[in-house]
């Protein structure tokens, strides 16, 4: 917020539009073969970096999926991104969920902790303290399923590693927006 009389230099307006910020966008396309390859080229022929990318078809009958991806970019290159997406062909929509806010974003992660002792019932513990299910469980090791916000998975995935961690899989970002309207 400027304030009256007050003056800024042009270097602090440049560092204002050159933040970088995490965007989850959600895209509504043909399900048809290479318009993944198409918006994933599009991303990496100009140097954007793609986080997190789920794909699914969502209507069967309409032959159409919903890619959701994660990028960091600057406002100003966000901008190009969307825009750029949107002119592909088989694209329907796009979507910047976190630009409209209140989003729900939900991801699936398989643990897998390799552990006896003390170990093995820290693992438990902190897996019944997160709610994660028990899907695979050995006298030497467990595989573990949580589903939730990256920052938990990520959190669980950290406190693991103490206990054993030997790897992990995780489906990506799957996100929609609140209310009655869909994409």
């Amino acid at each position: 917020m400027i304030v009256a009389g007050e003056t800024r230099s042009a270097y602090f307006l440049q560092e204002e539009e050159t933040k970088v910020e995490t965007h989850t966008l959600s895209v509504l396309v043909d399900n048809e073969p290479g318009v993944l390859a198409r918006i994933v080229g599009l991303f990496s022929g100009r140097g954007y970096n793609i986080e997190s990318l789920t794909v699914s078809e969502v209507e069967h009958e309409k032959h159409v999926s919903r890619i959701t991806l994660v990028t960091t970019a600057t406002p100003q290159v966000l901008e190009q991104i969307k825009n750029h997406i949107a002119r592909l062909v088989p694209v329907h929509r796009v979507i910047d969920l976190t630009s409209i806010g209140d989003a729900i974003e939900r991801e699936l992660a398989l643990i897998k902790v390799s552990g006896t002792g003390e170990h093995r019932v820290e693992a438990l513990r902190l897996a019944q303290a997160f709610d994660a299910k028990t899907v695979d469980a050995t006298l030497e090791s467990f595989v573990f399923e949580l589903s939730g916000m990256p920052a938990d998975i990520d959190r669980f995935v950290k406190l693991m590693t103490s206990c054993g961690l030997v790897e992990v899989a995780r489906t990506g970002l799957a996100a929609l927006s609140r209310g009655k309207d869909g994409l």
